[in-house]
């Protein structure tokens, strides 16, 4: 019978909620989107479009348009107004993060990110927090077709890390998220920074912080 050992191991990441808490930030950049379009926001809108793309949230979830030229330019704006947002409140890591991701790093254990975040929004704030050399890879939303909880992020970001589904684990906060990680097969920690822990029971680990958890703990988690 084989051992699972640290070789059999990727991680993959979700980004906001996981990485960083910039939720107030995205929700003051709809707020601004809306005013600048003269638009109505529901009152739940940023809690049910959590973790899901610009391009699902404006024509189903705010129904705005189904215009995709317009939707593609509303899309945009909203990302632009988010990084002004960004720039004007400044932003950290979540608390964990940095020395979790460099135990990772030591023990050779590949990463990636897995985000329906726009990529110039990771680029931007991964050399703001200089986490550059920290990820051994990126997969948003402009490489996917279908968001979360479609499993396409993840599976590609699988791919970049030379490891099969099942020998991944992710880290998701958003319940989309870890419906989209648990429908490409992987094992989830979720991340109790958007919902509680009793929220998040379709996960097979949940922790307040990434630093919880040891690189032995997640050996022990592809093997069970």
């Amino acid at each position: 019978m084989s051992t699972t050992t640290v070789a059999d191991l990727g991680v993959i990441f979700d980004w906001d909620g996981v990485i960083i808490d910039s939720s107030r930030q995205h929700e003051a950049s709809w707020e601004r989107l809306a005013e600048e379009e003269k638009r109505i926001l529901p009152p739940d809108h940023f809690t049910v479009g959590f973790g899901r793309k610009n391009e699902w949230i404006i024509p189903h979830l705010l129904k705005w348009t189904t215009d995709q030229a317009e939707i593609h330019r509303l899309s945009l704006r909203k990302e632009a107004l988010y990084r002004e947002v960004v720039v004007e409140r400044g932003l950290q890591a979540l608390p964990g993060v940095h020395p979790f991701l460099q135990r990772l790093k030591s023990a050779g254990v590949p990463s990636c990110i897995g985000s329906s975040t726009h990529r110039e929004n990771i680029d931007t704030i991964l050399g703001v927090l200089g986490f550059d050399a920290l990820f051994g890879g990126i997969v948003t939303s402009e490489d996917v077709s279908h968001g979360k909880p479609d499993p396409e992020v993840f599976l590609k970001a699988a791919v970049k890390t030379g490891r099969a589904p099942e020998q991944c684990i992710v880290f998701e906060d958003a319940l989309a998220g870890i419906q989209a990680a648990r429908a490409g097969g992987m094992k989830v920690v979720g991340v109790a920074t958007t919902h509680p822990p009793e929220e998040l029971r379709m996960t097979d680990r949940v922790v307040s912080r990434l630093d919880e958890l040891t690189v032995a703990d997640l050996v022990a988690l592809i093997s069970s």
